[in-house]
């Protein structure tokens, strides 16, 4: 089932998922109007408030808007969907799927991969530092007075917004929707409140107004272009959570509702500036008709923007999830907080780090037009890696000829690199702080893959084949005790080192031996009847394959009661334990050489000896668990 003709319950139904995702996917993009406008006219490199300029870069915002958004996608990438799921790491996996091509292409798409998801959590740091100040900032337009205030609101509500992730988001979920809705109903009769006062600025849908722009302004234009990029963040979230409500909900909300409203709130502003171009001081609250309606409005922002916060930590803890499941991250604490919403999680670690940097974010940039200069780099790269891996499935899986790929590839990379360059003149102005956060992301991701990999290919070439080893048995060997003794392993062909290490210190092996194999496939669901597969094999030893997808969640005690229901291999808890191997890395002399970095090795040490336990992680009772040591050098 593809996220296409994901269920949806008719025409009712896909309303009320077209209305849902209104609280998750658009909150990002729904909150740019608060920001973009004031930025290209009154920022870093601020542009004269002309009618000709005025209707250049509205010009400007609605052909971004309509080649990223709309045409690359909501109608390309989003029909890229790895079994209804979406994002980066789903687009990864199909690129990674390329038949014939040479490892070295592979590794490089892997890699491309890894940075473009390390990029999303300076994504997930920016954006509710910056929603939120932006909203907060409205205060200053009621009263001056009020600040001095702006940045501890600011501060107290992220922290509270971070604070109740513990809980879920189940409670209030059934908000964000209806919430999001006035939102996007209110920017649109507020746009259109200013552009009845100014009807000419329907004119800016031309792209020639666009073209002008540039030709009059040059240098000028392309540095505008890394301010025009704020309207599209936020984009990407249309196909990262298309999983949650399939495509067809999120291309008919995107272009009935959110796109028309979103772009009339814009005109609207335009509108305004035409009208009094001194409202360039915060263009968006200045569209209130009325100063009664302030105060509503700087709440109802707030509410948004913390939507659209929460919609953006959601997806940090499902991507670190994800990078669990698939071998990129350690595995760390995840708590479920609904029982009946799968995707609802909780990464404590992710949450205070995030939190952490968020502070830190909003105290030391201080306002939002400080920060614009940091948003926008990291979310462009993305949407440039994003276009690049598409590439690669739209030639190789769905076998478009080389002129048509070739297209496609060529005319978004020509848009996407335009606004990436043009923010990497924001690069000292703060657009550092994203890039640096990506790239350390992307260290310990890779760093944890590599070392894995150099790991299991060491404990593979020390372990003994099981073949052998129960032939070995035929002819006689340890004493069998009552009971079931079951280990985990990573390679089903040998004998678990665990197993080695029970024999050595305990001199006994249990009458049933239970070997646990369990694989993350490069799809986000397994089904239950395809995920247990068991193996009998002599001398009392079963292998039992488990296959999980990268969005499942490991659980080793249901994997039991999988195997007593459907291939009648039984356990008494009571009567099994559990054999765990628990390695420690050592890191290898500077002298002698490794085919890890010095650096890495240490990074990866570290993270190694701070990994949550295997009891935790497959949800082990600890009280049958037996851990058995041994160390480890990286060669």
């Amino acid at each position: 089932m593809t996220a296409e003709n994901a269920p949806h319950g008719g025409q009712s139904g896909l309303a009320a998922t077209a209305l849902a995702a209104m609280g998750v996917v658009f909150g990002d993009i729904g909150t740019s109007p608060l920001y973009t406008v004031r930025e290209v006219f009154g920022g870093h490199h601020p542009v004269a408030v002309t009618p000709d300029n005025v209707l250049g870069i509205l010009s400007l915002v609605f052909w971004a808007m309509t080649i990223t958004v709309s045409m690359k996608y909501v109608l390309v990438i989003t029909r890229a969907d790895n079994k209804g799921e979406g994002g980066i790491m789903a687009l990864t996996a199909l690129a990674l799927r390329t038949a014939n091509a040479s490892p070295r292409v592979l590794w490089l798409l892997s890699l491309l991969g890894i940075f473009g998801a390390a990029l999303f959590y300076g994504d997930a740091v920016i954006t509710p530092a910056m929603s939120v100040l932006s909203a907060v900032e409205g205060l200053e337009v009621i009263t001056p007075l009020l600040k001095a205030y702006i940045l501890p609101i600011t501060v107290t509500i992220l922290v509270l917004l971070f604070f109740f992730q513990r809980n879920g988001t189940a409670a209030v979920g059934a908000l964000f929707g209806p919430v999001m809705m006035l939102w996007f109903a209110t920017l649109g009769a507020l746009g259109l409140w200013n552009v009845l006062q100014y009807p000419e600025v329907l004119a800016a849908i031309n792209p020639w107004y666009a073209v002008r722009f540039f030709v009059d302004n040059r240098g000028l234009a392309f540095l505008a272009l890394g301010a025009v990029v704020l309207a599209i963040t936020g984009g990407e979230a249309l196909y990262a959570d298309m999983g949650h409500f399939g495509r067809r909900a999120i291309k008919w909300a995107w272009f009935a509702f959110v796109f028309p409203l979103l772009y009339l709130n814009y005109l609207g502003q335009g509108a305004l500036l035409l009208h009094d171009p001194k409202a360039i001081e915060n263009p968006f609250f200045l569209l209130a008709p009325s100063e009664l309606l302030l105060v509503p409005l700087v709440v109802l922002a707030t509410a948004a923007t913390v939507i659209a916060s929460q919609a953006v930590i959601s997806g940090a803890f499902s991507l670190t999830s994800q990078a669990m499941q698939l071998g990129y991250c350690p595995r760390i604490q995840v708590k479920f907080t609904s029982e009946r919403e799968k995707g609802q999680i909780y990464v404590p670690n992710i949450n205070w780090l995030l939190l952490l940097s968020v502070i830190v974010v909003v105290v030391g940039f201080r306002s939002s037009s400080n920060l614009a200069a940091a948003y926008g780099i990291a979310v462009t790269l993305t949407m440039m890696i994003d276009t690049i891996l598409a590439f690669v499935v739209v030639r190789a899986l769905w076998k478009w000829n080389w002129t048509y790929a070739a297209l496609f590839l060529l005319f978004f990379v020509i848009v996407d690199f335009a606004f990436f360059s043009a923010n990497v003149t924001k690069i000292l102005d703060g657009g550092w702080f994203p890039l640096v956060l990506g790239l350390s992301v992307f260290a310990l991701l890779s760093t944890w893959k590599l070392g894995r990999k150099l790991l299991y290919e060491k404990l593979q070439a020390e372990s003994i084949p099981l073949a052998a080893f129960l032939e070995s048995l035929a002819t006689g060997g340890p004493q069998r005790v009552e009971g079931t003794g079951i280990f985990m392993t990573a390679e089903p062909q040998g004998v678990p080192r665990a197993l080695l290490h029970n024999l050595y210190h305990n001199k006994v092996l249990h009458k049933r031996v239970v070997l646990i194999n369990v694989v993350t496939e490069d799809v986000p669901h397994v089904a239950e009847d395809e995920r247990v597969r068991v193996e009998c094999l002599p001398a009392g030893f079963f292998r039992v394959f488990v296959r999980y997808g990268f969005k499942d969640d490991p659980d080793v005690p249901h994997v039991m009661d999988l195997c007593a229901a459907q291939h009648g291999l039984r356990f008494e808890m009571m009567e099994t334990s559990f054999f765990l191997g628990r390695e420690t890395v050592v890191t290898m002399p500077i002298s002698r050489r490794s085919r890890m970095a010095y650096w890495r090795q240490i990074l990866f040490t570290w993270m190694f000896r701070n990994a949550d336990t295997a009891t935790a992680f497959f949800k082990i009772p600890p009280n049958r668990v037996v851990e058995l040591g041994a160390q480890v050098e990286l060669s």
